[in-house]
């Protein structure tokens, strides 16, 4: 006989709490099936627009589960949406992103790139790399201020800065008992920042071809436009400082990161729940040292060329370096052909997880776009707006829907139809204008617990994308403030 009050039934195994759970899970699921069920066809949705991806911020911080958050939030949005339908809603949701081009090209990206890093990994290379650079560094600082260099170096793509850099940098970072966390933190606020400031990347040519289908500049003339804002893109210029200091160890580590580094320095660089990637004890540098550093260095510069010779493509570049890598490594006899092919398979099963993150992102906002929440939340603030506040409104309101959605790229497709005329109407500085919205891209993913770039560099360094996100808070919190008040002042 036992007196404890949490068990129902000691053979079932039910517990009070586990009932108290799934009772409010069914009470929610409920209150979305009424508000489906009362809200009339061809109307706005309001403030209920918010509640899915508020569904998503608690399920995840309560369950550190992006994945089923993502998934979470998307089936009680389309609950609201449609509640007897809500099956073939989530199969035509999901078909729907599947077929999309953008994350065709991203898992092709991503799938591909695991493959390459992998067959580097095999191939030893990384190794190579990075015991050549240990030889280097003397230092915790060295270490990190040469992970930010190396960060500035390769500004083409947010993805492969967030990939590469994590990977070759982890066994470094590692010897000097520097948390997986803060390597995280050191590559991610890296990437999107150097991405939005260096008019020759993927950031570049997706949000200038935005400026002309918007007609804020003629055709061909995008590219200009957006070099015309680049002083005003303020969080990739903070973000950049911030970083810096912190590698610097000019800025004391807060908050979570404290306790990850306290844990790192105990011999713990790996936080407990995540996995990191064992590619075996048998993996051995290049006999030639200076030919294992250059099996690294060759494929990276011809993945970068490559991506730049295709109009700054990714996809056509990772697919040159892999071909590339074959026959760099074929030509050395130093991979069987099958071990190579098994090695890209295997780094395609690692993107796995990343990339379910990313096609829930997604979803969640294909049903965001549903029930109307960037046009709610954009056009609750506009009777505010005046010239002055505008650039800082719209950087806050836009950073908030990127955070939410992250969708940096499909929100504003959404968002500059309607941020636009505003401005021009306010007769606002259309370069700062510009400045805070690719400001507002940068800031919202790179705070978001489920953004792509945020999964990556989480993947590649070996953490969670939660224990990633919370420990960087802190410090994207203090640029999006900071670059508030920027626009505040300037405007």
């Amino acid at each position: 006989m036992t007196t404890e009050t949490t068990s129902l039934s000691p053979s079932g195994g039910i517990t009070f709490q586990r009932l108290s759970v799934m009772t409010l899970v069914l009470a929610i699921l409920a209150g979305f099936i009424i508000i489906g069920n009362l809200h009339e066809p061809d109307t706005p949705y309001g403030w209920y627009s918010l509640l899915p991806t508020t569904v998503v911020l608690a399920f995840a911080l309560l369950t550190h589960r992006t994945v089923e958050a993502l998934f979470a939030g998307a089936i009680v949005g389309l609950l609201m949406v449609e509640p007897t339908e809500i099956v073939g809603n989530v199969v035509d949701i999901s078909l729907a992103v599947m077929m999309d081009e953008t994350i065709g090209w991203i898992i092709l990206v991503c799938g591909l790139m695991g493959g390459l890093i992998t067959m580097l990994e095999k191939g030893g290379s990384i190794l190579s790399f990075s015991e050549a650079l240990v030889t280097r560094v003397k230092s915790r600082r060295q270490s990190m201020v040469l992970t930010f260099l190396l960060g500035i170096l390769i500004f083409i793509d947010d993805y492969l800065n967030a990939i590469a850099i994590s990977s070759s940098m982890k066994r470094i970072t590692d010897s000097y008992k520097i948390s997986r966390e803060k390597l995280a933190y050191l590559v991610d606020s890296t990437a999107a920042p150097i991405c939005i400031l260096v008019p020759i990347s993927t950031w570049a040519i997706f949000f200038a071809s935005l400026l002309e289908a918007n007609h804020i500049t003629e055709s061909g003339n995008g590219l200009t436009s957006y070099i015309s804002a680049i002083p005003y893109m303020a969080y990739g210029w903070v973000t950049l400082i911030i970083v810096f200091l912190v590698a610097m160890q000019k800025l004391p580590d807060l908050g979570a990161m404290k306790k990850a580094e306290q844990r790192a320095a105990q011999g713990q660089t790996k936080p407990d729940g995540a996995e990191d990637i064992d590619f075996g004890a048998d993996i051995k540098k290049h006999p030639n040292s200076l030919m294992g550093i250059m099996n690294f260095i060759l494929p990276m510069v011809v993945l970068v060329a490559a991506s730049w010779f295709y109009d700054i493509d990714l996809l056509a570049g990772v697919f040159v370096a892999i071909l590339f890598t074959i026959f760099l490594y074929g030509v050395q006899n130093l991979l069987p052909m099958d071990a190579m092919f098994d090695a890209i398979y295997e780094g395609i099963k690692i993107m796995l997880l990343p990339l379910a993150t990313v096609i829930g992102g997604f979803m969640l906002k294909s049903v965001n776009d549903q029930i109307g929440l960037t046009q709610y939340v954009i056009e609750s603030v506009a009777p505010i707006l005046s010239p002055q506040l505008l650039p800082a409104i719209v950087f806050v309101i836009l950073t908030m829907l990127v955070f939410a959605t992250a969708s940096s790229w499909g929100l504003f497709a959404v968002a500059m139809p309607i941020v636009f005329p505003l401005a021009q109407q306010l007769d606002v500085s259309m370069p700062l204008v510009i400045g805070a919205i690719i400001s507002s891209a940068a800031a919202g993913s790179h705070s978001c617990f489920f953004s792509d770039s945020t999964v990556l560099s989480a993947q590649g360094s070996g953490c969670t994308a939660m224990q990633h996100a919370i420990t960087q808070a802190p410090y994207a919190l203090i640029g999006i403030i900071l670059t508030t008040v920027f626009f505040l002042v300037v405007g």
